[in-house]
């Protein structure tokens, strides 16, 4: 490419990027500011808010029931992110190593097509009372009445596993893929054990994808509503159903916008997190490339007889 070419592309720059500036503008920054100004306002009479600063929805961060219930919220969202990311790691080891990768693929996508409220009634009739299991372990003698399986925060983060558990099973299975798994027939020809192998030697290698499961479960179940109306009982109500009931009962707009911005603040802070790991994880590559790439580059050193 000719100078002139290269000058011509650098000026073209930024109008290429004008529709992604202008995209991010009118549906992140811009609502994320009607957020942010909304909860320094006061509520209004009836709903709303008034042209008024007031930091009262911020006080109502401190209260100490919000506080359990962010207590709940991130106890619950980890438990789930956990035992999701437990069961994806080996079933994203067994795609990647699978010759029907398509079709193992297309099973984990099929959830996809059936609407969110769907599949959560589903589980619903499952465990209901008059529910599959419940009929099931009836007619084999289990047991002689029905369990209430539902309307507890035990079965609100089993929902949570199997709605999220998707997202967390693509990435791996996307890092999984790449790996080289000759470094695996390696360390256990070293004497290592399977299980030892595959702890200090795959899980390193595939770190950014295990970040990248955890952040794509962690947030939306942070952030989760409908599994905890519908599944979950008076114990079992996480921030997002706070922020539903703020705008929908209270109509406490300045609070619901608060409460937003916390949302929105561990979201971003985990997502730096994991640009920050990204980051560090591609220098020291590159830095042992280098390493590596000068130890091939230096000279033998002459013996005693000045031949190499």
């Amino acid at each position: 490419m000719s100078r002139i070419e290269r000058k011509r592309e650098r000026n073209f720059g930024p109008l290429y990027s004008l529709p992604m500036a202008l995209w991010f503008t009118l549906f992140f920054l811009a609502p994320l500011g009607i957020i942010i100004i909304y909860s320094f306002l006061k509520k209004g009479l009836y709903g709303g808010v008034e042209n008024e600063f007031s930091v009262d929805a911020y006080r109502y961060l401190g209260d100490p029931i919000f506080l359990s219930i962010t207590l709940r919220t991130v106890l619950t969202s980890m438990a789930a992110t956990m035992i999701t990311i437990f069961i994806a790691l080996p079933c994203g080891y067994f795609m990647a190593k699978s010759r029907n990768q398509t079709f193992l693929l297309l099973l984990i996508i099929i959830p996809f097509w059936t609407n969110f409220l769907i599949r959560v009634f589903a589980w619903m009739n499952i465990l209901g009372n008059n529910g599959f299991f419940n009929e099931f372990l009836i007619r084999v003698g289990i047991i002689d009445e029905y369990i209430h399986f539902l309307y507890n925060q035990k079965v609100v983060v089993l929902v949570l596993v199997y709605m999220y558990l998707p997202y967390a099973i693509l990435p791996l299975f996307s890092t999984i893929d790449k790996f080289d798994f000759s470094l695996l027939e390696a360390a256990r020809d070293l004497g290592a054990t399977k299980l030892t192998s595959m702890i200090k030697v795959l899980l390193p290698n595939i770190r950014s994808g295990i970040f990248t499961a955890v952040l794509f479960t962690f947030i939306p179940i942070f952030g989760a509503y409908a599994v905890p109306l519908l599944v979950g009982g008076k114990d079992s109500y996480m921030l997002g159903n706070i922020i539903a009931d703020q705008l929908s009962k209270s109509r406490n707009w300045p609070r619901a916008s608060a409460i937003s911005m916390v949302l929105t603040l561990v979201t971003t802070a985990g997502v730096l997190l994991m640009m920050n790991i990204q980051r560090r994880d591609v220098s020291r590559t590159a830095d042992l490339r280098g390493a590596e790439g000068a130890d091939v580059a230096r000279p033998s050193a002459p013996d005693r007889g000045g031949r190499l």
